[in-house]
């Protein structure tokens, strides 16, 4: 059986997605910035996907601008509100230990650059307590950055929340919305948020296109110069074709949400009681405030990279984490920051569902993976040091 579960990395192109985008690869080539006729079809389609993504979120297509993903546009919301701040002298910012490496490279640079970033823990399931970002909230805070879901464990964060004590303290509020939009019903037009990043391969859209909304009033900084393009916060030509597929994806996805979100929390939760039985494992984040697609354990004795190479030869496409940082040799920033050990959080394991998933599908990889987990433990040292009492049980 091939089970392909690491659609937090990334989701196929839907069918529709794909037949929207292939005639802007062929015959309406035009450059949308053109006057002639070629260029002016051109601009209608992006347009009309503009239209169609502000729709979807109930915002207004002049609050939407495209990027080239979901990294570009955590970094435009980012250093646009620090330069808001820059201009009466706020140069701290509020974030938080669980935030995609888009957020928290972006942060650091600019604490090189003279800016205080106030990174607040999460609780043991993942969770942003929102009195703690009131208490970090200064008169100098000129931004909170507080992702939307995570990508790894999947937590749900209490954004409205945290955006109306923004809004108390008039502090502009963005959210990395990478994991969440597509999959979560999200209402611009009452969610009190000022800046929201999002990615088209996240919801069956093509890779390398995105989109941040940016709230009417608040100024963006382009990351690009060059060119008038995007009403002038990001030069170079638009990608037309991946913008429309984008638009069409965004819409299939979300007339789909409530029938997909219903049918993969059931699955989730039967997979997750399979995958608790297995000695020594523990789920990473919340129960129940988590995407519908998301489950993540910890196996104590093992390592997550030959779980995820033994499950790949049984068919099973999965990952250890986020996938930006799948060369990395450190154990995730994520399940460190929930408070599992270095030597746990070695042994992780995210399985993130697609839409056709299925029941016969969640029982196969319970299997598999309890079996690889306990082949793994049969010659592990680690595993025979915890079962002689050598070194005490984590888990």
């Amino acid at each position: 059986m091939e089970i392909y579960a690491d659609n937090a990395a990334t989701t196929k192109m839907s069918r529709a997605a794909i037949d929207a985008m292939l005639p802007f690869l062929d015959t309406v080539y035009g450059n949308p910035s053109s006057l002639h006729f070629a260029g002016q079809q051109a601009k209608d389609a992006l347009e009309n996907a503009r239209l169609t993504i502000a729709r979807c979120l109930r915002a207004t297509p002049k609050e939407i601008t495209f990027t080239s993903g979901g990294s570009e546009a955590d970094n435009q919301a980012i250093r646009s509100a620090a330069a808001i701040g820059r201009l009466s002298g706020k140069r701290h910012i509020v974030s938080d230990a669980i935030e995609h490496h888009a957020v928290l490279h972006t942060l650091k640079a600019l604490e090189r650059e003279g800016f205080e970033v106030t990174l607040l823990p999460v609780s043991a399931n993942g969770i942003v307590d929102p009195a703690a970002v009131e208490a970090a909230i200064r008169e100098d805070t000129c931004l909170v950055t507080v992702m939307y879901a995570n990508n790894e464990i999947g937590t749900i964060q209490p954004i409205e929340e945290i955006g109306n004590i923004c809004r108390a303290h008039g502090v502009l509020f963005h959210t990395d919305a990478v994991q969440a939009v597509g999959h979560l019903p999200i209402d611009l037009s009452a969610l009190p948020v000022d800046l929201l990043s999002a990615s088209a391969h996240k919801f069956h859209g093509p890779k390398g296109v995105g989109f941040l909304y940016a709230r009417k009033g608040v100024r963006l900084t382009p990351l690009i110069e060059g060119g008038a393009q995007e009403r002038g916060k990001r030069a170079g030509t638009e990608n037309v074709g991946a913008i429309v597929a984008m638009a069409v994806a965004l819409q299939e996805t979300i007339d789909a949400m409530p029938e997909t979100a219903k049918k993969l929390t059931a699955l989730r939760s039967r997979l997750i009681a399979g995958l608790s039985a297995i000695p020594h494992c523990a789920l990473n984040g919340d129960a129940e405030k988590r995407l519908p697609s998301n489950v993540n354990f910890c196996f104590e004795g093992i390592e997550g990279e030959s779980l995820l190479l033994l499950l790949d030869d049984r068919g099973i496409r999965a990952s250890s984490g986020s996938a930006c940082t799948s060369g990395s040799l450190d154990p995730s920033h994520v399940l460190l920051a929930i408070g599992r050990p270095h030597a746990v959080a070695h042994g992780s394991l995210r399985l993130s569902l697609g839409e056709d998933a299925t029941e016969e599908e969640m029982d196969y990889l319970i299997e598999n993976v309890a079996q690889v987990v306990s082949y793994l433990r049969g010659f592990s040292p680690v595993w025979r040091d915890l079962c002689a009492g050598k070194t005490p049980f984590l888990l």
